[in-house]
């Protein structure tokens, strides 16, 4: 059975050591010290290694029931969620009058990691029920938050977001589900979603839908959506449940991975619905639970690869398979393990590289979530916003990757599944389509996110990047990391200087290079976090603090990724500055 360790020290070191957060001015911070968060972090590392990872690949051979309607979860899960619920961890950076801790989403993005790797099928069904209860909080009236959230706090009810149909799945503007209102107030909700993650199950009292669809005679397109609330058993006045809605499981589908979480055809037929937010405004309320979700699967991506380079690191220590080159390094044994060989080493440090430095920028992009809703800083809003396109981009089709480059560690054996690799790879690739295709993320960062304000906060990332390089431009013992993230910063400038002088013209030539333009942004990104880590652990070091081989193990990944990984950024750029020709030429009868 793979093994899952919580990561709790590199954790600790991103929070503390290079985000510095209990040093910030966002209100909650100061109280995020060292031994709390050590705490809080150790309590979810049991939970996630000795409850939801021991579930992980039972529950994906054994998956979701479906019978006569009714949707059953693997065995040991009702009972895994009994002990989240009573651990209180689905709330714990919701509001405290909703029954939740109210934590920073930083700290609550760290705890996250830790479920998401341990069991991601698990996970997702208190995942959604957050993002849910988010849309819910920043768009619903009074009533409904008080009806509905003290409940999804708590995962005594869960959340789901509906928003695919089998005719259509980016294009929402051809969506055919209608919502007819009502004399009271309510509306009648008739339609079919499809791929409805955590769409029905018995973990819950509840589940609450939030369903888009149509009002009669609203406007054409995407400007005629509304968001809905469509609870699976209607909620009477004092709170308790009422009559089943007229919502139905038309099946469970058969997917290639995370078996463990019921992906429901869900089916509407005149269900009592209740509007959240304006009317034709529907797109605005689903995005503040999607762009949560994005989030939330770039550290899916992150997460899988994680629990798969601990297994690889773990075989490849101590499988027995040929000398090394340069002379035996286990002479009493009949060969050496597998991690002596250059090529071993290359993939884990490959999936090293990417592991730590996507935490750091998953964390750091949480942080300014924080900054932009506690500290009401329109510039970390503006950021993270142009950044989480690149977030969920780059890491999933990056942990993706070394999900991969972990089951080639194992040979043969990574291809059997009784050695549960092929587990995280099944369960990593669904990360680079559900919330928005990797293909739509690219889009919307060059076609969206960095025109925002007139490209401002695209400007602000140079200048942030410029400006960490100036800072340390003169520690020489800094040099290594500082040249290369400014060589990899200008390639990203000379890709968007290129869009600008020649996408006005033809956009195809901006719309071709976005994907690669996605790539080479999320390389800067970890050069930046890397070059940020790899002076934490100097300054660490040099103050004699903590473990000095854990800050060693640090500089030397810094090295690698800057050496090896980075470099990529000019890859990207030559495919950029190509154009759309290469790509639009040949004619789609020739394909």
């Amino acid at each position: 059975m793979p093994i899952y360790n919580a990561p709790t020290d590199d954790l600790q070191f991103v929070l503390h050591d290079v985000l510095n957060i209990s040093a910030s001015d966002v209100a909650g911070f100061a109280d995020l010290d060292r031994e709390f968060t050590q705490a809080i972090l150790d309590e979810a590392g049991k939970l996630a290694s000795d409850v939801l990872a021991p579930l992980n690949a039972s529950g994906d051979q054994e998956g979701c029931g479906f019978e006569n309607g009714v949707v059953t979860t693997p065995k040991g899960f009702k009972e895994a969620f009994e002990r989240l619920k009573e651990g209180a961890w689905p709330g714990i950076d919701m509001p405290e009058a909703y029954g939740g801790q109210e934590m920073p989403v930083v700290l609550g993005t760290a705890v996250g990691e830790l479920f998401s790797a341990a069991n991601q099928s698990f996970t997702m069904y208190h995942g959604l029920t957050h993002g849910a209860a988010s849309a819910i909080l920043a768009h619903g009236t009074a009533q409904q938050k008080d009806t509905y959230l003290p409940k999804m706090v708590s995962c005594e009810w869960t959340g789901t977001m509906n928003l695919t149909e089998p005719h259509c799945g980016t294009d929402l503007g051809l969506m055919r589900s209608k919502a007819v209102p009502q004399d009271d107030g309510s509306y009648q909700i008739s339609g079919q979603k499809i791929f409805i993650s955590a769409g029905d199950h018995d973990l819950s009292d509840n589940v609450i839908h939030l369903v888009l669809a149509k009002i009669p005679d609203g406007p054409d397109g995407i400007k005629g959506v509304s968001l809905f609330i469509v609870p699976k058993f209607l909620v009477k006045d004092d709170g308790s449940l009422g009559a089943r809605n007229g919502v139905s499981v038309g099946n469970i589908e058969t997917k290639m991975g995370i078996h463990g979480n019921a992906t429901c055809v869900m089916n509407y037929d005149g269900a009592t619905g209740y509007l959240l937010g304006e009317p034709h405004k529907g797109m605005r309320a689903m995005f503040t639970m999607m762009n949560e979700a994005r989030l939330g699967v770039a550290m899916q991506g992150l997460a899988q690869a994680e629990a798969a380079y601990q297994n690889a690191v773990a075989y490849a220590k101590d499988r027995l398979q040929g000398r090394a080159v340069t002379g035996a390094e286990n002479p009493d044994g009949p060969a050496d393990p597998l991690i002596v060989h250059p090529d071993i080493r290359r993939a884990l440090m490959d999936q090293k590289s990417f592991v730590e430095g996507a935490r750091a920028f998953l964390l750091w992009g949480a942080e300014m979530i924080d900054r932009a809703h506690r500290a009401d800083d329109s510039a970390a809003d503006g950021m993270i916003s142009l950044l989480t396109p690149v977030l969920k981009g780059f890491l999933t089709d990056q942990g993706f990757d070394m999900t991969v480059q972990a089951q080639q560690v194992f040979g043969g054996h990574g291809y059997i599944e009784e050695h549960g690799m092929s587990q995280f790879v099944r369960d990593a690739r669904i990360a680079m389509i559900y919330e928005g295709a990797n293909g739509v993320q690219a889009l919307d960062l060059v076609g969206r996110k960095l025109a925002q304000d007139g490209g401002k906060y695209v400007m602000a990332f140079f200048e942030m990047v410029k400006d960490f390089c100036k800072t340390h431009g003169e520690d020489a013992a800094m040099a290594e990391f500082i040249a290369p993230l400014k060589t990899a910063s200008k390639h990203l400038q000379s890709a968007g200087m290129y869009f600008m002088q020649n996408g006005m013209k033809n956009p195809n030539h901006a719309l071709a290079g976005s994907y690669d333009f996605m790539h080479l942004f999320g390389h800067v990104c970890l050069g930046l976090m890397w070059a940020r880590m790899a002076k934490a652990a100097q300054q660490a070091l040099a103050e004699g603090r903590g473990n000095a081989a854990f800050y060693e193990a640090k500089l030397t990944t810094a090295r690698f990724y800057m050496s090896r990984r980075l470099p990529a950024t000019a890859l990207h750029l030559s495919r950029i500055e190509s154009g759309a020709d290469p790509v639009m030429t040949l004619p789609a009868d020739a394909f």
